[in-house]
């Protein structure tokens, strides 16, 4: 098995909220103290030039994020050696059917259906852990319909990549090939059918990875 194929192989999407303490504000949330996940199914999956599906009477946001692919099997992972468990990054979008988020929310259920859809986890190549050696210093940006959306950076991230890893580890052990989506920064919005959808990531003024993806009403 292979890093590189991690969309195909890979078991578990485990995903941070509110990573990003402006995100967190502008949704209403108050900044957590502690990371919290959630998972996503690896069936959420697509890869450009595929088609992001809006399903019917869900609104629809992107959240564009740094993916971290696991390396190296591990649990009770330290900080301190949580980077010998990450073999490179991703771009990525975790996107969120809001309204049925919200309402999980008032209720107290899970987000599953909210963040499960197929195609509502669109990916970009994987990007060797050298080719980004400080990860907390990328930029991630989004644009809809030609308006940028999101343009941030990741050192602003509330919970660094070690932290999440030491974090998840403790609750779950992370296989080779588990992508870590480590939270978005502000600027989500909703995306609507028959709209393109472009985001980067850039590294010390290089871009690394850029996807496209076109949004269709799912059947």
């Amino acid at each position: 098995m292979s890093p590189r194929s991690f969309a195909q192989t890979g078991r578990k999407i485990v995903a941070i909220g509110r990573n990003f303490s402006e995100h967190a504000k502008e949704l209403g949330n108050a900044v957590p103290t502690a990371p919290f996940f959630f998972l996503k199914p690896t069936s959420s999956y697509v890869a450009p030039p595929g088609r992001i599906e809006i399903p019917q009477g869900c609104i629809v946001h992107h959240e564009v994020e740094l993916g971290v692919v696991i390396g190296k099997r591990g649990r009770d992972i330290r900080a301190a050696d949580a980077f010998e468990h990450v073999a490179g990054y991703a771009l990525a979008l975790d996107l969120t059917a809001r309204n049925l988020q919200e309402e999980a929310k008032k209720r107290g259920l899970p987000w599953s259906a909210a963040k499960g859809f197929d195609t509502f986890t669109p990916v970009g190549p994987f990007i060797p852990a050298n080719k980004i050696p400080d990860p907390h210093n990328v930029r991630l940006w989004i644009e809809v319909a030609g308006q940028m959306r999101q343009n941030g950076v990741t050192d602003a991230m509330i919970f660094q990549i070690p932290q999440l890893i030491e974090h998840i580890s403790q609750v779950m052990t992370l296989e080779e090939g588990d992508l870590v989506l480590t939270g978005t920064p502000k600027g989500v919005g909703p995306i609507l059918p028959g709209e393109q959808i472009v985001a980067g990531l850039e590294y010390q003024g290089s871009e690394l990875s850029r996807i496209e993806f076109t949004a269709i009403a799912r059947d």
